[in-house]
């Protein structure tokens, strides 16, 4: 479990999120909704080891993760994965961005280079990377460039890459925003293919509709912190908070 108790975040004399306890499982879906502006990026961000919450604490599977040295932090920050809202993609055929994930990980356990690097088929690509692109529909793609992909293309081969090193938890921000039909359908199969095989996956949404669909709890930030943290079916159809009734009908609510 990675778990968030009590966080608060401050940029400078700005409180972005505060007094926020949330978690997530392996092998669950957490949607994060709310306002633009309430802080679900920055929540992401915590739970992606990447920034320490001014008070509060995170723990990943029992440990305080801020307790510990810059190495051993290091080590469960490689255990993450992160998919941010727009893709960010090299200049290099999508094969080769896929296995950048596994590059930069491969000395962190023995299971990795064992497991997912060592293993090539016969194009002398990681098994790893032909499965992280099959499961987003891109598999016919391999040695196509990068940069000549649509967005929506683009955005499933920055899924593949942080699926492609089996991470423990996938954090997603706005992943499917701006896309069609196809892509956010592929995107969220992918998501719910990574939860059956054990991930904790956290999407930060502003598509109430897909955290319905694909969420087994839901974390609803609103202007002083969560709402309501509870199983998906009780938070749209029973809320026990007027305030998340209200947002999730529609009502503009900070």
């Amino acid at each position: 479990m990675v778990r968030l108790s009590n966080a608060t975040h401050a940029y400078g004399d700005e409180t972005v999120i505060e007094n926020l306890t949330l978690s997530i499982d392996p092998g669950e879906v957490v949607a994060i909704i709310g306002p633009s502006g309430v802080g679900k990026t920055t929540v992401l961000r915590i739970l992606a080891l990447f920034l320490s919450p001014t008070e509060g604490s995170v723990t990943f599977d029992g440990r305080d993760v801020w307790s510990l040295s810059e190495d051993e932090r290091l080590k469960l920050r490689r255990r993450i994965g992160m998919v941010f809202q727009e893709a960010s993609l090299f200049d290099a055929t999508v094969a080769r961005n896929v296995e950048y994930g596994l590059r930069v990980r491969e000395s962190w356990t023995d299971r990795l280079r064992d497991e997912l690097w060592s293993v090539v088929g016969s194009n002398g690509t990681p098994a790893a990377v032909t499965e992280s692109l099959d499961l987003v529909g891109l598999a016919d793609k391999l040695d196509q460039e990068a940069r000549s992909l649509s967005g929506g293309e683009a955005q499933r081969v920055s899924f593949a890459r942080a699926l492609a090193y089996d991470p423990s938890y996938l954090l997603l921000d706005e992943p499917t925003s701006d896309l069609d039909p196809r892509n956010t359908d592929l995107i969220e199969d992918a998501v719910l293919e990574a939860k059956d095989r054990g991930i904790g996956v956290g999407v930060a949404t502003h598509d109430m509709h897909q955290a319905e669909r694909i969420a087994d709890r839901i974390a609803v930030i609103l202007g002083d912190g969560i709402a309501e943290f509870g199983p998906a079916e009780q938070v749209f159809e029973n809320p026990t908070d007027e305030r998340t009734a209200k947002f999730v009908s529609g009502e503009l609510v900070y």
